[in-house]
């Protein structure tokens, strides 16, 4: 059964697709981290959204708790990997089988790679090697700069959601230039099931569809307006274009994120094509 993007799947579950089981998946983008930012308030709420996330079939997630931006002066690198140790140390003592690692959802700023070299800012698993950027959802910036800028200390920019940004949703040439320059993309997998709205879902497709994507994370705050939906997305992904893509997305570029590895690059840079033949649709 295919699933189209119209306005009468805006939010529908996916079908129950025979062979699907519980895959385990890796969660890079995540505010389960409790009295840092907008995700839980208490410790009783991470632990329901950690329980969440297990029930989600997500075996490892990255809390990204946000920093810079209203958050600058607090949530430093320090601070998260503290909070972090106590959450995994609060999860064996709750038997919840989940693995949590630092990180950050960084707010763009031109003091990143400096607060990077003096251990401010965090790095997606602490590894050193991708950095998760959250751009201003008011306004617009290139932020084609910082991404060299970042190149040269080894760091690859992984944009955050851009297609819940109303310009790059709308005018999605531009991410050409950053993707050219080794960033990476990550959708939000509630976008993909249209909570977010028509335009996020209808871009988020679009994105993932064209292999400027690579990636798909929950985003997630809480059990209610922001609950983790990766079992939902991996499934829906694999009816609409396959399995293999869906792993891709959901499992294994995640869990090169972890480990440090070379993420899988978009299809139409193996073919050899040029970065602007290949511009989604956002039809």
């Amino acid at each position: 059964m295919m699933c189209s993007v119209n306005n009468k799947l805006v939010g529908a579950e996916p079908p129950q697709a025979e062979g699907f089981s519980c895959q385990q998946y890796v969660d890079i983008h995540c505010h389960c981290l409790y009295g840092v930012d907008d995700g839980p308030a208490t410790k009783a709420e991470a632990l329901a959204l950690c329980r969440g996330l297990v029930d989600d079939c997500v075996s490892e997630v990255v809390a990204t708790p946000h920093q810079l931006g209203r958050f600058s002066g607090c949530n430093e690198a320090a601070q998260i990997r503290e909070a972090v140790f106590t959450l995994n140390e609060e999860l064996k003592s709750s038997d919840i089988p989940l693995t949590v690692r630092p990180g950050g959802d960084v707010r763009v700023d031109e003091r990143i790679c400096h607060l990077l070299e003096t251990d401010k800012v965090l790095t997606l698993a602490d590894g050193g090697r991708y950095i998760l950027l959250e751009l201003p959802h008011e306004v617009f910036i290139d932020i084609e700069p910082l991404i060299v800028e970042l190149s040269s200390l080894g760091v690859q920019a992984v944009i955050s959601h851009p297609e819940r940004h109303p310009v790059l949703a709308k005018q999605p040439k531009v991410l050409g230039k950053w993707l050219a320059q080794s960033a990476h993309l990550q959708i939000t997998s509630a976008s993909l099931l249209g909570e977010f709205g028509l335009m996020a879902q209808r871009a988020a497709w679009d994105f993932l569809s064209s292999g400027w994507a690579c990636l798909v994370a929950t985003d997630s705050h809480n059990l209610d307006t922001r609950r983790p939906r990766m079992k939902a997305a991996f499934q829906r992904i694999s009816i609409k274009l396959g399995q293999a893509v869906a792993r891709q997305v959901c499992i294994e570029n995640p869990l090169r994120i972890i480990k440090q590895e070379n993420l899988q690059t978009a299809h139409f840079i193996k073919k050899g094509k040029h970065i602007d033949e290949a511009v989604p649709t956002n039809s």
